[in-house]
């Protein structure tokens, strides 16, 4: 059986390394999940796969694990990044531990016209990218950005990166991610089924944007359309909220382009 506790450390992983722990993770897995020396956890380190590693040290402000074996190889969400218009603070927690459930590389809070949170804390919102991934089997936190004025953020794009913004406007007409949707019929009709299907190929690099609860300004929207990266995102019929749009908007690329085909 897997080891039911995940711990994301900085240090790095192998065989017989002894891992110290801080005294947060001394306080949760010796307080909080009443675990002590010999217990069994997994930890993972962002670059060295996840390992079993055993408790050799428990103390109440530290404590230090030691490296057994491997247990999962490293893995690498696709090149996909999340921008976002901050909300109110719980909503925001939601959609930064959501893009590291769904597979986000990079998540990238902006400013825009009409965002009503000026300013975040990004440690805050990192730790619980953190928690997220030990949660949810990745190994691989995604960094979150700092905020920055999304003016500069689409001056400065990078060539080769797509950019797919969620637009209220969209609502009812069809995703540009559509067609990759589409099913294969070949098979309607009967006879013998096709070969084995090649594994897909990596999906270009890739970003999502969706913005604020008040919507895009005339402004941006002038930005956005000039920016030949860029193209709007349909989302179904109905107009959705930030969270809920950062939700969906990931799923849809994750299922036509990512690592759900």
């Amino acid at each position: 059986m897997a080891p039911r506790v995940r711990l994301f450390v900085d240090h790095p992983l192998s065989e017989g390394a002894r891992v110290p722990l801080e005294r947060a993770q001394a306080h949760y897995l010796f307080n909080v999940m009443r675990l002590g020396e010999g217990a069994e956890i997994a930890v993972f380190d962002g670059r060295s796969g996840e390992w079993a590693a055993e408790v050799v040290e428990a103390g109440k402000r530290g404590g230090a694990l030691e490296c057994r074996r491997p247990t999962a190889p490293q893995g690498a969400p696709p090149d996909l990044w999340l921008l976002f218009a901050p909300v109110k603070k719980a909503r925001t927690d939601f959609i930064v531990e959501k893009a590291v459930e769904m597979g986000a590389r990079r998540i990238v809070p902006v400013q825009t016209d009409r965002t009503n949170a000026e300013r975040i804390r990004r440690d805050r919102l990192q730790a619980h990218a953190v928690e997220a991934a030990e949660q949810c089997g990745a190994t691989v936190v995604p960094e979150v950005a700092d905020l920055g004025p999304l003016a500069r953020l689409l001056g400065d794009w990078p060539e080769g990166r797509a950019l797919l913004y969620a637009d209220e406007g969209e609502a009812g007409r069809s995703s540009p991610l559509a067609g990759l949707l589409a099913r294969d019929d070949a098979r309607e009709g009967g006879g013998a089924p096709p070969p084995a299907a090649t594994p897909p190929a990596a999906p270009p690099p890739a970003a999502l944007l969706i913005g604020p609860e008040g919507g895009w300004s005339e402004g941006e929207r002038a930005r956005l359309a000039a920016l030949a990266a860029a193209r709007p995102l349909a989302l179904g019929p109905r107009i959705l909220r930030a969270d809920t749009a950062a939700v969906a908007a990931l799923a849809l690329w994750q299922a036509a382009c990512g690592d759900w085909r």
